[in-house]
């Protein structure tokens, strides 16, 4: 039987997670090698629960998950999309509180797991390490109010337009430069717009029709970048 490294094709290595071993002295970077776990999940697993206290700090080292929160009869609405490379539920950590959304891999991942009083000790020793994860938390900061504001204000064109372009931000094209390198159901792709499944496929297809985009399956190619900008920019 296959290891789990050989069944996710990824040998996992905190040393590949630059955000945090990349500021890290040498002592700290023994001290963090002797101290860290490796987490595996497959697509829909979930990573953690709206309402669970965390124990340490997650770190995204390969795969991609989405944050979200249930509403009213179990909607979901997606807050976050996260790509590897990227701290998962810290909010919480650092709060001392309880997970105010769900996290789910929407494809493998490997986590790298850091019990909670290891990077705590991190980061009193090495400011670097404390400005990186300031540096998130500003950046979700100010992405979460710009989505607040845009998709409650913006029509559906412009909301499913600027979701599209957030996608292909976090995640890039795939080889061919025009497949955004993530792939996510309908139902998903409503859920980040802030829309019904219906109106995103209709909208989808009048995007197509357009010739801004073309659809295969969960495969989206972008064939208009700039028209998709004004789209977004029209609201």
């Amino acid at each position: 039987m296959p290891n789990r490294d050989e069944e996710f094709g990824f040998v996992p290595d905190i040393k590949d997670f630059p955000q945090l071993y990349s500021v890290l002295s040498e002592g700290d970077k023994g001290f963090l090698m002797e101290n860290y776990d490796i987490r595996y999940y497959k697509k829909g697993e979930k990573i953690y629960t709206e309402g669970e206290k965390p124990k340490g700090l997650l770190c995204l080292g390969k795969g991609k998950v989405k944050v979200y929160k249930s509403g009213i009869g179990g909607k979901e609405q997606i807050v976050r999309m996260v790509a590897a490379s990227g701290f998962l539920g810290y909010r919480a950590l650092f709060a001392d509180d309880m997970h105010i959304a769900s996290a789910v891999a929407i494809d493998e991942c490997v986590i790298f797991f850091i019990p909670k009083d290891i990077i705590f000790k991190l980061i009193s020793s090495n400011k670097k390490v404390c400005m990186n994860i300031l540096k998130s938390f500003a950046t979700e900061l100010g992405f979460t109010r710009y989505r607040t504001v845009s998709l409650t204000q913006k029509h559906i064109r412009g909301r499913l337009a600027e979701s599209l372009l957030y996608l292909l931000e976090i995640y890039g094209y795939e080889e061919d430069g025009q497949t955004v390198n993530v792939q996510l159901s309908r139902e998903d792709i409503a859920n980040f717009s802030n829309m019904t499944t219906s109106n995103a496929i209709r909208t989808l297809s009048t995007f197509v029709n357009e010739d801004v985009i073309a659809v295969n399956g969960r495969f989206i190619k972008i064939l208009k970048e700039e028209k998709l900008e004004r789209i977004s920019d029209l609201g």
